[in-house]
């Protein structure tokens, strides 16, 4: 028998199949042996242990399309990105964190901004257009109305998504709206510091019809960039791309080269300052952990020589 995992929680993986519900599974010992942990969104085998009381184990993991490191998932289509147009105001900084961590691992983004009973049209507009010359599909949604459900229904239709973003931004209402059998816990914003409770404990899948599902997972206050050169995140700012070459010196990261063509864009009002001012931020802040990593290690280099020769 087929299924796909839709949770797993200290050491039992939960697996829906097409025809015989979800059955709570134990993975084989082989798994152990070989290092190798189910996932969840992993397409699986599974043997049945006790029909009427649903239990089995989980005999061979199937091909996966790809695997995210965070959160821990594999075969997920696209991601959908979340994050409240009013209270919390949105952090454009952290948002571009999330993009280029969707970009460095392949998955196309859509953009959800809720709460849009507390904005303008005008303001809108601006974040659609700041983020549409990327390349990124906006969608705004409420969640007390149900206002923009419909068309992001359709978008999610087919596929297994990802939902992303911090606390607090209204993700497990719209997962509630999206699926109202799944009875997530929502939680009240802190009035205080108008940051949510982050109500997500684990990942699941949520299956909302045939062939599609969504995956809550507990919500970020910030996000670090880790395992990427500094010369790479210019690739992950898709309005950049058609400008890649045209520089006058090959491999410039505009930031401060002359003869840039993206500057040349930004000043022309082509680019999002504030996206490129994003991108400037997170240039620096890259470039400022490799170096701390470099001079970390050569530190730790020098210290192991002189234990060495005493």
């Amino acid at each position: 028998m087929k299924g796909k995992i839709i949770k797993g929680i200290a050491g039992f993986y939960y697996v829906q199949t097409k025809d015989s519900g979800i059955y709570t599974c134990k993975a084989k010992g082989i798994f152990r042996r070989l290092q190798i942990k189910p996932l969840v969104g992993d397409n699986v085998e599974l043997s049945v242990q006790d029909e009427a009381a649903k239990e089995g184990n989980v005999d061979r993991i199937l091909p996966r399309e790809n695997t995210l490191l965070r959160p821990a998932v594999a075969n997920i289509h696209q991601a959908l990105v979340v994050f409240a147009i009013r209270r919390p105001d949105p952090n454009f900084n952290l948002l571009d964190r999330f993009l280029v961590m969707m970009e460095q691992q392949g998955l196309k983004s859509i953009l959800c901004f809720n709460k849009s009973d507390l904005s303008s049209r005008e303001e809108e507009e601006t974040i659609r257009q700041m983020y549409e010359s990327g390349g990124y599909r906006v969608v705004f949604t409420c969640a007390m109305d149900g206002t923009g459900i419909p068309v992001l229904k359709e978008l999610l239709r087919g596929s297994t998504t990802t939902v992303a973003g911090p606390s607090g931004v209204g993700k497990s209402s719209l997962v509630n709206l999206l699926q109202p059998k799944a009875q997530m816990e929502t939680g009240a914003i802190s009035e205080k510091i108008a940051r949510g409770k982050n109500t997500t404990r684990h990942s699941e899948l949520i299956c909302i019809e045939e062939d599609t599902y969504i995956m809550d997972t507990p919500g970020f206050s910030s996000l670090g960039l880790f395992q990427l050169e500094k010369e790479q995140l210019r690739h992950y700012y898709p309005e950049f791309t058609p400008f890649e070459g045209t520089c006058r010196f090959q491999g410039c990261v505009h930031v401060h080269e002359p003869d840039c063509k993206v500057r040349e864009a930004l000043a022309e009002g082509k680019i999002n300052k504030i996206r490129y001012d994003n991108y400037c931020l997170l240039y620096e802040e890259v470039k400022g952990q490799r170096r701390y990593s470099y001079e970390t290690r050569n530190r730790r280099t020098a210290q192991c020589g002189k234990e060495h020769s005493v």
